[in-house]
């Protein structure tokens, strides 16, 4: 009998323990872009230091908002709203636990360098020919790239070929014109990195197609609140500044940055921003 009970109290602590792994475990969605890789990062590091076992799951943006509603990921922090995002919203919002902005003072729009003779997305209708007739975008299923599609169509610019690629081809065909001194309108947000690195103007938006300023949001899962409050709590907390998080989107474009590594070292350099966010 002492060798059955001494067994069956085994087990349930072994039980226990596997429950508690489980329950450790927060598995966070993102989208390559250069702000949601720093502020993933930075999320997923504050966690790390409570106890948790943090899987970061990179996916394009349609996918990140599907894998939170099914509860394939706990949550992400890349949700664009009231505009950029909004046709994912819409179809999800039921299924999603939007907790609130990460970041304010968000836009989105065309830019182009300092020395580009541009001043509107309208101008493009007489002057297309200066930049190719193109204008070089990111991932399709970008939100940025719906709106972009939309000037398109508002301001009649029936010339225009929108070029889709990535976010990294995008800033790649950014950095050649500049160093060659050439003409050149990309699609971009605020907060990005490039403002940082180069010297470059927003083309006017008189039509708003682009929308007026975001907010960046947290989204959860249904019930997270419930299963995992502690991890809430901290996603409820997490803001970034835009200075620091476009600091931090400069710092890990250095050649052999590492973006994990970069978070690692906020985090240690920045105990008081996340004590805020784990109190």
């Amino acid at each position: 009998m002492l060798k059955v009970l001494a067994a069956a109290a085994l087990a349930t602590t072994l039980m226990t323990g596997l429950a508690s792994a489980a329950e450790k475990k927060v598995n966070l969605a993102y989208v390559e872009w250069s702000d949601a890789v720093v502020a993933t990062n930075l999320l997923a590091e504050t966690l790390k230091k409570e106890g948790y076992n943090v899987t970061l799951t990179p996916l394009p943006a349609a996918a990140m908002w599907q894998a939170v509603a099914t509860g394939e990921a706990d949550a992400m922090v890349a949700a664009w709203l009231p505009a950029t995002h909004a046709a994912y919203y819409a179809k999800l919002k039921d299924k999603v636990d939007l907790v609130g902005p990460n970041v304010s003072g968000a836009k989105i729009g065309w830019a182009v360098p300092a020395y580009v003779d541009l001043t509107s997305v309208e101008d493009l209708k007489t002057k297309g020919a200066e930049v190719g007739n193109k204008v070089i975008g990111i991932d399709p299923g970008a939100g940025l790239m719906q709106a972009s599609e939309k000037a398109i169509k508002d301001y009649g610019l029936t010339n225009i070929n929108l070029v889709d690629g990535s976010d990294a081809t995008m800033t790649a065909a950014l950095k050649d014109a500049i160093d060659r001194k050439q003409p050149i309108v990309v699609t971009t947000w605020t907060p990005h990195w490039m403002f940082g690195r180069w010297d470059l103007k927003y083309l006017a938006d008189p039509k708003g197609s682009f929308g007026g300023e975001e907010t960046v949001n947290t989204v959860a899962r249904k019930g997270l609140d419930k299963d995992m409050p502690e991890v809430y709590k901290v996603l409820k907390n997490f803001k970034l500044s835009l200075d620091d998080e476009q600091k931090m989107m400069l710092q890990n474009e250095e050649k052999g940055a590492n973006p994990a590594a970069n978070a690692k070292a906020w985090v240690a350099a920045n105990p008081d921003k996340v004590a805020a966010w784990t109190k």
